[in-house]
């Protein structure tokens, strides 16, 4: 058998495993995961900017919430599941996807449900972790290697860049090629739609500030300043009118959390 033959075969079982019904279902439970965290993230968002929360306003914060909760480690072990299934079937896209671009989306955000999974698993263990102190111990660790500032920038660079594709995403509608065809139609459809729409740019612009800082840290060789999202937010929150600007970033990622809801229903398998 020569290798086209092989690169063949293993498309095909890649895709064979990728529409498999157990793991579809489980990956879109994994959406609905999603969903859940980023309501959470808007709403301690909105907390900080009303000042009747301390929390972290990020993954680790939102999970930490759902730990404290009555059954909520047993939650988080179903919330692992889901997105560990998620990573798998958007690993496997690098395999069975169609395009170059299919393919490396699948390998990026693969590896961050993967990673999103693990910090997940330390919650439903019982222990604990924060956003912030992973990104700043990261950032710490590279910029002591030789020409670190660089990477650091060039990373923060990449994490802007995430965050205005993002709002492009948004303002685009570029985000309904994921959905399902006929998505779009009846009220619910258009309510998917907005949601999408304002969830993409305040999702983007959260990245950008938090992009944004990691090239700060770059620039002053300061790890401490790269902080994580918590620390994007509070920054949007400390600029003038900072309370009103943070409770629009906290609604629109809670309108991202609906949208991410209605895409475990619409998802389209080729997306």
């Amino acid at each position: 058998m020569d290798s086209s033959s092989l690169s063949r075969e293993g498309k095909d079982l890649a895709e064979t495993a990728r529409e498999h019904p157990v793991l579809d279902a489980v990956a879109r439970f994994g959406y609905v995961v999603l969903g859940l965290l980023h309501l959470l993230v808007g709403w301690l968002a909105i907390r900080i900017a009303t000042g009747s929360g301390s929390g972290e306003a990020s993954n680790s914060g939102a999970l930490a919430q759902i730990a404290e909760a009555p059954g909520g480690r047993v939650v988080l072990w179903l919330a692992v599941a889901g997105l560990g299934a998620l990573s798998l079937w958007r690993l496997l896209q690098v395999a069975a996807g169609p395009e170059l671009k299919h393919r490396v989306k699948g390998a990026a955000l693969g590896v961050v449900y993967l990673s999103l999974a693990a910090t997940t698993a330390t919650f439903a263990r019982g222990a604990s972790t924060s956003d912030g102190e992973k990104a700043s111990d990261v950032t710490a660790t590279v910029l002591n290697q030789p020409a670190g500032a660089i990477a650091v920038g060039i990373g923060g660079l990449v994490i802007i860049g995430v965050g205005l594709y993002s709002v492009y995403q948004g303002v685009s509608r570029k985000f309904v090629e994921n959905l399902d065809r006929g998505a779009e139609s009846g009220s619910v459809g258009t309510a998917i739609v907005v949601s999408g729409i304002i969830g993409y740019i305040a999702r983007g612009v959260a990245f950008a500030v938090l992009g944004g800082l990691v090239v700060w840290a770059a620039l002053t060789n300061d790890p401490e300043k790269a902080g994580g999202l918590d620390a994007a937010l509070r920054y949007i929150g400390e600029q003038p009118f900072g309370m009103v600007l943070l409770i629009v970033v906290g609604v629109g990622l809670m309108m991202y959390g609906l949208f991410c809801l209605a895409r475990a229903r619409y998802a389209d398998a080729d997306s």
